[in-house]
């Protein structure tokens, strides 16, 4: 198999809360060192793009392990369109190595530049330029499938754009063989003053293809996507999901080298979600390649052979799918046996009915083991702060390690008084199987959902001290143990 992209080097540098550098200043600067053929000055203070970090460089408290509640680092997606050419190989090339003389020091004039243009360090907490994007390198060989996965800010969309040619690079080069259809987001390469059917012809004519060529894939798009009826009526006018449902029709069956697709499928509905998941196998068996981008591991892990994991910006992992998702639920999915919420205020939900959750929490006896084992009883405490007195009950959702939702269990609806109210669930020992799991929870209130936290809990269940003869992981999610008798009589059991 020959290779249809080439990733060397890769880095997206922003300056956060501005479009470009911000200043005079710093364009003279970027500049001067350009035509001095030197590398971008502001390479050297960009940071991690870590979202968990406040702009003064310390630990925002975060959604798994704070106690004031999350708080997200805003994230740009900002840069220059840069127009593909045909179905011929191209190459994109930003920015050159190049050791450069400028020090850069707190307070000072950079080296040899205009103006006297003050820097941060590169260590300085101060600094607002970030990578997106870090030294990123991979391949990618035709017909292959490739996931790509990561928490949210990892740095997946913007590799996307840049591989498909909605931004550009500030330092690397990416060689790509072969056309690309690029799903990203919702309206992407749409016009919504015109109709399905012109956007069709459109999209068509910008991969390169005839109008007879299009024409002859025209009925099956329209059948794929379910939007018949309303093709010629402009896409504006259109729900996200038939947006979407258009748009990952038109990419994947106008013959693309190279089809990308981001979240957006998530979109769509879960029969939509599996015949786009199905056309991608089938696109991936003609011998062309896939990029996918999604949070569903099961999905991932059916369609992708190989996974990259994206971590702050940078390739943290590269290999088999199940190694690469299992590396990633290890690490980024820590357990959080305990979690607080600050109220929240801006919510039209608890300004109308004056509850929340506050506080969850995992309890078992420590006194014998610190760890949560498959025979350990436990209990899930929920603590509901209440304004005025109300009826209410919990629905907890326990989801495994792909996002899947294992079982529901809601408790009774319990009389709230002002202040805090204590929700306790009993988990008897020998229920769960080994593994790691998440915990959604959902205040319910006449038969509707008032508040649903998504990760209220994240803990995991230990395997027991292995003994005797052991065949490996148990399968399925729970692992009750029976009690059993046993006679040594013959005798009909249905009689």
């Amino acid at each position: 198999m020959s290779t249809v992209i080439k990733v060397e080097g890769l880095s997206k540098l922003y300056r956060l809360g501005e479009v470009g550098t911000g200043s005079l200043a710093h364009d003279v600067n970027r500049w001067w060192h350009k035509v001095r053929g030197k590398e971008d000055p502001y390479l050297k203070v960009g940071q991690v793009n870590d979202r968990t970090k406040r702009p003064d460089g310390r630990s925002s408290q975060s959604a798994v392990s704070s106690r004031q509640g999350e708080t997200e680092s805003r994230q740009l997606a900002v840069g220059s369109g840069q127009e593909g050419k045909g179905s011929c190989q191209t190459t994109v090339d930003s920015g050159q190595s190049a050791t450069d003389d400028c020090k850069l020091q707190t307070g000072d004039s950079a080296k040899g530049g205009p103006a006297g243009c003050k820097l941060p360090t590169e260590n300085s907490s101060s600094s607002d330029y970030v990578y997106a994007l870090r030294d990123i390198s991979f391949d990618v060989q035709q017909g292959e499938v490739l996931g790509i996965i990561g928490r949210n800010g990892a740095g997946k969309s913007t590799l996307l754009k840049i591989l498909s040619r909605v931004t550009v690079q500030t330092t690397g080069r990416i060689r790509v063989k072969g056309r690309i259809a690029s799903l990203l987001e919702v309206g992407t390469g749409f016009h919504p003053e015109l109709t399905g059917r012109e956007n069709i012809f459109l999209n068509g004519a910008i991969l390169g293809m005839r109008k007879a060529e299009i024409k002859a894939k025209f009925d099956e798009i329209v059948d794929f996507s379910g939007c018949e009826r309303y093709i010629d009526t402009p896409v504006k006018r259109y729900s996200s999901g038939m947006y979407v449902r258009l748009a990952f029709a038109v990419a994947a069956h106008l013959e693309p080298e190279i089809l990308i697709v981001d979240e957006v499928l998530a979109v769509g509905d879960a029969e939509f979600q599996k015949k786009c998941l199905g056309k991608m196998k089938d696109v991936a068996g003609h011998g062309r390649t896939v990029l996918f981008v999604s949070h569903n591991m099961t999905a991932v892990k059916s369609l992708c052979s190989r996974t990259i994991l994206m971590r702050n910006g940078i390739l943290a992992a590269d290999g088999k799918t199940e190694e690469v998702i299992s590396g990633y639920q290890n690490f980024d999915f820590s357990e959080a046996l305990e979690r607080s919420w600050k109220p929240p205020i801006e919510s039209e939900s608890y300004q109308k009915h004056g509850v929340y959750l506050k506080e969850s929490r995992v309890v078992f006896d420590r006194t014998t083991d610190d760890l949560l084992r498959v025979g350990t009883p436990f209990q899930l405490r929920f603590c509901v702060n209440a304004r005025a007195e109300t009826e209410v009950g919990l629905s907890p959702h326990y989801l495994g390690v792909a996002g899947e939702v294992i079982f529901a269990a809601p408790s009774p609806k319990y009389h709230l008084k002002p202040g805090d109210n204590c929700f306790t669930c009993h988990i008897p020992g020998q229920f769960f199987n080994d593994g790691l799991y998440t915990l959604m929870v959902m205040i319910v209130k006449d038969s509707g959902a008032i508040q649903t936290v998504d990760e209220a809990l994240i803990f995991e269940v230990h395997e027991v001290e292995r003994t005797g003869n052991w065949f490996g992981k148990w399968p399925g999610v729970v692992r009750p143990k029976f009690e059993w008798d046993f006679q040594q009589s013959e005798y009909n059991l249905l009689a």
